[in-house]
């Protein structure tokens, strides 16, 4: 069934997180493939979408949603799927799964990862700075320490025994991780070796990242 949606972005981890929900819910979505840093989001007609001129963007129906976070959790909401996708069923539940986005988001993403991306990936545009690089990868690391009892208890997921928002959040940032060589707790590697097993991960990468090989 056609629910009129598109998705601008491939090539970043955050693009890879719409790419997954869709595909964990089953839905048929139109993507145009357009990558950061090569132009394309500075076009005039981009710009109306989203005139941060930053990808992933999703379009459903007249509502344009321009946050990785917020379209997934949009997705999830809008057209869950009880087989695959934990969805909360009240306030407590809500706020478990909120905590782990807000937590996942603040500090490994914007608070780590993004100043290792900004000042190592891209130093020759924002400058370098290895003192504050070395800083945000242990920081992440000691994130991660933290919460490595929790993430690899008895619960298959995050939330239980259903892939959440949660669980596409943290994989996308320990895949991001692992590509700047950060080596994970054993707990964590165990439950990110254990979820990239899932179907639509592995479809996901191959669609958002054309050079994957599998």
């Amino acid at each position: 069934m056609s629910h009129d949606l598109t998705v601008w972005g491939v090539g970043t981890s955050r693009t890879m997180r719409v790419h997954w929900m869709l595909l964990e819910l089953g839905l048929e979505y139109e993507c145009q493939p357009i990558q950061s840093r090569t132009g394309e989001t500075h076009s005039d007609e981009f710009k109306q979408l989203n005139p941060r001129h930053k990808i992933p963007v999703l379009r459903h129906g007249s509502l344009v949603l321009t946050e990785s976070a917020a379209i997934i959790q949009y997705l999830s909401e809008t057209f869950p799927n009880a087989k695959e996708v934990y969805v909360p069923n009240g306030a407590e539940s809500q706020a478990r799964l909120n905590e782990w986005c807000y937590f996942i988001m603040s500090e490994l993403d914007a608070g780590s990862l993004y100043v290792v991306r900004r000042h190592d990936g891209l130093k020759h545009i924002y400058g370098e700075a290895p003192t504050a690089v070395e800083s945000a990868k242990s920081y992440f690391v000691h994130n991660l320490e933290a919460m490595a009892a929790r993430i690899g208890c008895d619960n298959t997921y995050l939330c239980g025994d259903q892939l959440s928002v949660a669980d596409i959040l943290l994989m996308t940032c320990l895949d991001w991780a692992v590509s700047y060589g950060i080596s994970l707790p054993e707990t964590v590697a165990h439950h990110w070796q254990r979820v990239a097993r899932r179907p639509a991960y592995q479809a996901a990468l191959k669609k958002n990242f054309a050079e994957y090989k599998g």
